[in-house]
């Protein structure tokens, strides 16, 4: 597949460097494909739940499992006699990528994945907080649907469940020290007041369009959906993983150790960086990457004129005050304004801006203490809602601000806002392309935009430098800590030593970050691979280029189809570079 789709890529190279507006679906065999594909079932939580369909909450049987299996296989079979050389531009892209997202997903069913339905911040408990408080409804219909799903969600507990007896039954199951870090959101979820339950936000604002009696008895019944079926479900959960899954919960931090493991986490290998890598030389370019970098912090050490170690520094910065904010809305408030700085450069460095904005604001206060510095959450156009970079606020001695310039450029702009914006008002492509994202190419773009954010003039002192360094190091340590951990079997201890002896991350962000490596196994492999392969090929266009080289298009080269993986990222852009060579001559 890779050879051929870099043989066709070449093809139409002018009508590719002038970025046309994207062409529908013209092959009738493969938006039969395309079709096939979108009628699939997901696992999934849901985002949408004003439209009033039939699906409340995903199906998570086994039966579920296997109509999805066979859907795919079927999907698989339609594309095999599919010429590529035989479609337009778009439509080629396409079939690469519904090939590998298809096959990456059937290569999936082996493992039967459905048996780990949670991590240290993630799962299908928390995704109902973050589904609600996505939802507004605007009339009483759609309210109507909301409790629809609340009436839902004890079922959907219980799939979950079985799903979970299923894992300890076959011992594929989650480390004892990921279950003793999950229990007390799970006990927290289980006890919160029914007033202040996420899941009832979704009634108490509806708007005053609904006439105050209709308005009072949704909202009582959303209360009694929690208090009497929602409330027991969530105990049922905690109480199952104290006495049931905790005792048969692993001491390995490993997941090769389980069984089938190895198999199991080259296969996350390959989905988490969509390369042929192996975790061997992932955990040698790792050190390559922690060795070049520490060099780098040393020169700025050295720059501001401190005299003594790397560790000595870091925790002198760690000492200091001035890098810490006065409260929670000090540290929201520097973060908006490094935002709206960066908002005032973008057009120097993108012809092409998505139309959607994004906000700041707090990671919310019943997950804060589990949860990471920050995250990047995306808005939807087409409901008018703008896209939000959430900053942890609690725990503000471990927020330090040398490192909120290079958070803000990650998760805001340029980083996943303009990434994930500009893949969601893609034109005319099939919807799954707009909702694809491949580890390495959006969090690797994240990664290239911290970096980016020294040409742009966002770092203002060496402090702030040495913090997107330290942010740097970060990855490159997951690259070490992640393969250690998973492929070698280092213990906890051995995984911190990398960020402890190497970056400014202070030891709570250190353990919720181990804490995240352990129970999501390869996620943190894509970060530094992407960014890696970004710069390679931004090096590659510049020597290629020479004075035509122009970063604005060659951003948009790189965005404008959307989330890629590297292999097909590649090819894009050495088809750019071809169509820009040829626009010279």
């Amino acid at each position: 597949m890779r050879n051929a789709f870099g043989l066709w890529l070449c093809a139409g190279l002018i009508a590719w460097a002038n970025l046309a507006p994207a062409a529908t679906v013209t092959n009738p065999a493969l938006t039969e494909a395309v079709a096939l594909y979108e009628q699939i079932d997901w696992p999934e939580m849901s985002e949408d739940d004003l439209a009033g369909d039939d699906r409340l909450l995903p199906d998570l049987s086994p039966a579920a499992d296997q109509l999805r299996e066979t859907s795919l296989r079927q999907v698989r079979a339609r594309l095999v006699g599919i010429p590529a050389a035989g479609l337009d531009e778009k439509d080629r892209i396409t079939l690469a990528l519904l090939k590998w997202t298809v096959d990456e997903h059937i290569d999936a069913t082996a493992f039967d994945e459905a048996r780990m339905p949670f991590n240290s911040d993630g799962g299908f408990d928390l995704a109902l907080n973050y589904r609600a408080d996505r939802t507004r409804p605007a009339t009483v219909e759609q309210a109507e649907h909301w409790l629809a799903v609340l009436g839902a969600v004890p079922d959907y507990y219980r799939a979950n469940l079985d799903n979970l007896r299923r894992g300890v039954d076959t011992g594929f199951v989650l480390p004892h020290i990921t279950v003793e870090s999950v229990l007390p959101r799970v006990r927290r979820a289980a006890a919160v007041p029914v007033e202040q339950d996420p899941l009832l936000a979704p009634l108490s604002e509806l708007p005053e369009s609904i006439p105050e009696q209709q308005r009072t008895a949704l909202l009582d019944r959303g209360r009694a959906l929690i208090r009497d079926r929602i409330g027991p479900a969530r105990a049922d959960f905690a109480r199952f993983l104290e006495a049931e899954y905790l005792p048969a919960s692993t001491k390995s931090l490993a997941v090769s150790s389980l069984p089938d493991g190895e198999a199991y986490y080259r296969f996350l290998v390959r989905r988490h960086t969509t390369t042929t890598m192996t975790p061997e030389q992932i955990f040698e370019l790792g050190q390559r990457e922690v060795a070049r970098i520490r060099a780098r912090m040393q020169a700025v050490m050295e720059e501001v004129g401190f005299d003594g170690t790397l560790s000595a520094f870091i925790a002198s910065l760690r000492a200091d005050p001035q890098f810490v904010a006065a409260s929670r809305q000090d540290l929201l408030e520097k973060a908006s304004e490094i935002a709206k700085r960066v908002d005032g450069l973008l057009p120097a460095h993108f012809k092409t801006l998505p139309r959607l904005s994004y906000g700041v604001r707090a990671v919310p206060a019943d997950i804060e203490d589990g949860y990471t510095t920050g995250r990047y959450f995306s808005g939807d156009p087409d409901k008018g809602r703008a896209g939000g970079l959430m900053i942890n606020t609690s725990h503000l001695d471990q927020r330090p601000l040398y490192e909120l310039p290079a958070l803000v450029l990650h998760e805001g702009a340029p980083g996943h806002h303009i990434q994930v914006a500009l893949a969601q008002e893609q034109d005319e492509v099939p919807d799954f392309r707009r909702e694809l994202y491949f580890t390495p190419f959006g969090e690797g773009w994240g990664l290239y935009a911290e970096r980016l954010g020294e040409s742009m003039g966002i770092y203002r002192d060496a402090y702030e430098r040495f913090g997107r360094l330290s942010y740097e190091m970060w990855r490159a340590c997951r690259l070490v800590a992640d393969t250690g951990i998973h492929w070698k079997h280092w213990s906890f201890e051995q995984a911190r030593a990398c960020f402890a002896d190497n970056t400014a991350m202070s030891p709570l962000n250190i353990d919720i970050e181990l804490q995240r490596y352990v129970s999501w196994p390869g996620q943190a492999l894509g970060y530094k691979i992407g960014e890696l392969k970004l710069v390679e090929l931004r090096s590659r266009a510049e020597a290629a280029l020479g004075a035509d080289f122009d970063v604005r298009t060659f951003h948009d080269a790189v965005l404008f189809n959307g989330s890629l993986p590297m292999t097909v990222l590649e090819q894009q852009v050495e088809a750019w570079i071809a169509a820009r060579k040829l626009e010279g001559t």
